[in-house]
């Protein structure tokens, strides 16, 4: 018989939460706020995609205020989440949600199209049971993040030698890199990194965020 396997507790009873359902509401809200940090600060405006069971049930489970709490940086059990709606009007954040009839990769997805000042960022997020997640897709490119390893995202400006300048403290400091993404939005602009490393490196984020060229470091363990 094979043995199932669990990271903690919550793999099992499910995440503390605000909302009825840890896929529609608790995994929503932890893609929002993943999106929130690659974007690397809240957008003007936001197309929400919705396909399946989130498109049919996204008012009812609570999957709008979710994804929409996440997007301005709540935890799945902030007691605000509820109000994420009135407070994304009252932060001048424009959401509009668009649901979907076509059938997607799983059922609970999504896709979200961040806009802010000319710049735009496409990803797409799946809430997998139990409040797990995995982005799947980054402005059209293929990726496959569970957020079930630690992972940094850090938003820079596209300059020579970042790359190398990042993964150099990384080495320094004994990280593995297990999987790396790198995007932009043109030459010049801002570009963004998304690294898993095989064990927890919580440290690091200091010395990454004192690079120059850098703007934001997001750590997820």
């Amino acid at each position: 018989m094979e043995q199932l396997k669990y990271r903690s507790v919550f793999d099992i009873i499910g995440p503390v939460m605000v909302g009825p359902s840890s896929s529609h509401t608790a995994g929503a809200a932890r893609i929002g706020k993943v999106i929130r940090s690659i974007f690397g600060e809240q957008p003007d405006s936001v197309d929400i995609y919705l396909y399946e069971s989130f498109a049919k049930t996204y008012r009812g489970h609570g999957t709008d205020i979710a994804l929409v709490g996440g997007l301005l940086g709540m935890e799945p059990d902030d007691e605000h989440l509820a109000d994420s709606l009135k407070i994304a009007y009252e932060r001048g954040m424009e959401v509009y949600f668009i649901p979907k009839s076509e059938k997607a990769e799983h059922p609970n997805s999504v896709k979200m199209v961040l806009h802010k000042d000319g710049r735009t960022l496409s990803v797409t997020g799946k809430s997998i049971g139990g409040g797990n997640i995995q982005i799947s897709e980054l402005n059209g490119f293929k990726i496959s993040l569970s957020m079930g390893t630690p992972t940094f995202i850090t938003v820079h400006q596209d300059v020579p030698g970042m790359i190398a300048k990042v993964t150099n403290i990384l080495s320094e400091r004994g990280a593995n890199i297990g999987t790396m993404t790198v995007t932009r939005e043109s030459k010049g602009e801002k570009a963004i990194m998304i690294i898993e490393v095989d064990e927890p490196q919580p440290g690091i984020c200091e010395q990454l965020k004192a690079l120059d060229y850098m703007y934001t470091v997001n750590y997820f363990d």
